[in-house]
């Protein structure tokens, strides 16, 4: 018995590796845990100006000279309006699953992303809303096609950013998956196009299509979950260690 419980029980000398190695990662998992909150104040950060920025009155879009002083950490989700005339020759249609509708189209689709040369000079793209599958040629939505001045209301965006999850833009396939302003805008050889587009909001258009309104402002928020989760692996490494180290005694004890 004593000669088993020797051959099951470390040397002495490798107790400190195992021990250093738990230590180091009790302090990873606290890290991670810690990280998580802070993630989680930035959010609920990020939720309070979003709904602040898109509840207040709408403002004038900035006018060209101050499109490069914009920036996603001040201005993104501002209520803005423009006015001006739509090229709907150089609309393109970015692919997208509509499933939380605002309005009463949804499933597979596109988003229909429209130049406006405004009136005071340049060109910001325009997300007029979501179109079905079936509604994808212009010619099935003509009322949609509003010809002459208008102004849109509606939330300024910046581009969308990459993810394993969306396909990257082909141009040269004419096949969008992302709302990327600058691309869109080389591809429709657009000069002096805004960096950012505008997401209009849900003012019906004549025919119903497109359907906007449909920005998505509802953001994932389980850092706390995550946080939680990461302490209890801390608590549950102690908790093994300990054990072990009790365990350990208990066969030292018995061995002498």
């Amino acid at each position: 018995m004593t000669d088993a419980l020797e051959a099951e029980r470390p040397p002495a000398g490798r107790i400190w590796p195992l021990l250093l190695a738990a230590g180091c990662a009790f302090l990873i998992l606290i890290g991670l845990g810690t990280w998580q909150l802070e993630r989680r104040a930035w959010k609920l950060n990020l939720i309070r100006q979003v709904d602040s920025r898109v509840e207040a009155p709408p403002h004038a879009l900035p006018p060209p000279s101050g499109w490069a002083g914009l920036t996603r950490a001040r201005d993104e989700y501002d209520h803005v309006t423009a006015t001006g005339t739509f090229d709907h020759g150089k609309e393109t249609l970015i692919y997208t699953v509509l499933s939380d509708a605002a309005g009463p189209q949804k499933g597979p689709g596109f988003l229909v992303v429209t130049p406006l040369h405004l009136a005071g000079g340049g060109t910001v793209l325009v997300n007029r809303g979501f179109v079905p599958e079936a509604a994808r040629a212009p010619a099935q939505r003509a009322a949609g096609q509003v010809a002459g001045q208008v102004t849109v209301t509606g939330l300024l965006r910046f581009p969308e950013e990459a993810s394993y999850f969306v396909p990257a833009n082909d141009p040269a396939r004419n096949a969008w998956y992302r709302r990327d302003p600058v691309e869109i805008a080389a591809a429709r050889g657009l000069t002096g196009a805004a960096p950012f587009l505008i997401d209009a909001d849900g003012t019906p258009n004549p025919g119903g299509l497109p359907q906007g309104g449909e920005t998505r402002l509802a953001f994932s928020n389980r850092h706390l979950e995550y946080a939680l989760t990461w302490y209890g692996l801390a608590a549950a490494l102690v908790g093994v260690t300990v054990a072990y180290l009790l365990l350990r005694r208990r066969a030292h004890r018995a061995a002498s």
